[in-house]
């Protein structure tokens, strides 16, 4: 069974293809600066039991544009994979919000769309993407079911004293207002991989997704128990552009001090705030090229930016009655190894050591970092959102 799993965003699109049960893609690929003329395209297909890359710069000006170049690639006459789009019998789709609605992975209909545009208030910068990606790839794929992998679905393990706002209670009961959370495909993965490594499938795992978008997840046996984001994705730790945790009191102040309408406060909180308002850099790349040139303003944005996972670390640690691990995941999370010293200094009453020659040393896979002897287990687990939006189709189509 070929399952292609497409990870929609605003202006980019990831791809995987699965020649199912094999857990190792096929073909992947990336669609990047869509809407512009200069777009991006990296591809890779698994011929003849090697790797082949096709690199292009080329006019993406719409998704349906980038799926439909992603397709010629995967039916090339060369590079080719499949023969044709009918081949594929499943499309799966990250969806970020699920609100209260969508606990669990669910088959695409036209109810289930009308249901993901209601949700675009409160993921205004994913849901509209994700919701796009699967109307072009019914249009693509018509003989497929589509299917829609929820990030908000893994968090619906939580306690209501986790999960519920100090707000009158009408506003949950006839508004929704509650923590959802997300990342949940990759917190799910990266927290099952670490249950797998540890040999322990009762183990306590706190999960660290550090990317553009930042959150942090306490899991028990592998289910969400807390987690740092909250009603919308802006909440919790220091992000690209997203302020994280913010006193509320600053947003009635820009209101009814400084003139800013609601919208110019969500796009002050959501675009221009995180590392970017810090140091002008959203890429964390960028942020520690000014730190090795001597910025303050970098400095301030990196042990501000540890210090915030710190304190998440301290807080799940007492949520759960400590842990076995601790795991780091996104693109951040597996490759900068000054954020993982930063936020694991001075941990060591709870069990929490790095070795840092191990810290430094990069290596594909999981890789342990603890100390020789740390009672926690540090954890680098690349995380594979594509891979876990394929496993829960499989398991739904059977």
């Amino acid at each position: 069974m070929n399952i292609f799993v497409i990870n929609s965003g605003s202006s980019s699109l990831k791809y995987q293809l699965f020649r199912w049960p094999q857990e190792q893609p096929v073909s992947r690929g990336l669609i990047e600066r869509i809407g512009l003329t200069d777009g991006l395209l990296s591809h890779h297909a698994m011929v003849d039991g090697h790797e082949r890359t096709v690199r292009r710069t080329l006019p993406i000006p719409d998704h349906r544009a980038g799926l439909e170049e992603a397709m010629r690639l995967l039916t090339d006459a060369k590079i080719g994979v499949i023969k044709n789009p009918d081949e594929i019998a499943v499309v799966g789709h990250r969806a970020v919000h699920g609100g209260e609605q969508f606990r669990d992975t669910t088959l695409i209909t036209a109810e289930v769309k009308e249901k993901i545009r209601q949700l675009f208030s409160l993921a205004p910068l994913h849901n509209p993407a994700n919701l796009l990606g699967m109307e072009v790839a019914e249009q693509l794929f018509p003989q497929a079911r589509q299917v829609a992998v929820f990030d908000t679905a893994f968090h619906h393990t939580l306690p209501p004293h986790a999960y519920r706002f100090a707000l009158p209670e009408k506003l949950y009961t006839e508004h929704g207002f509650r923590a959802y959370g997300f990342h949940g495909t990759s917190h799910k993965f990266v927290a099952g991989e670490a249950l797998r490594y540890l040999e322990n499938p009762a183990a306590r795992v706190i999960t660290i997704h550090l990317g553009n978008g930042c959150s942090m997840t306490a899991t028990a046996a592998g289910l969400s128990v807390d987690t740092s984001m909250g009603f919308g994705p802006m909440n919790g730790l220091v992000m690209g552009t997203r302020a994280g945790d913010t006193d509320q009191a600053i947003i009635f102040h820009l209101i009814e001090h400084l003139g800013y309408t609601a919208a110019q406060v969500q796009n002050l909180l959501n675009k221009e705030s995180g590392m970017l308002g810090l140091t002008g850099h959203s890429d964390m790349r960028d942020v520690t090229r000014s730190l090795e040139q001597g910025d303050e303003s970098a400095q301030l944005a990196y042990h501000l930016y540890a210090y915030r996972i710190k304190k998440y670390i301290g807080a799940f640690m007492a949520a759960l009655n400590g842990a076995e691990a601790i795991v780091f995941t996104g693109g951040v999370g597996e490759n900068d190894a000054r954020v993982r010293e930063l936020a694991c200094q001075d941990l060591d009453f709870c069990g929490i050591a790095l070795d840092t020659a191990e810290n430094q040393r990069r290596a594909p896979g999981i890789r342990d970092l603890s100390a020789p002897g740390a009672r926690v287990k540090v954890l680098v687990i690349p995380t594979n959102e594509e891979l876990e939006i394929a496993r829960q189709c499989a398991e739904l189509v059977g």
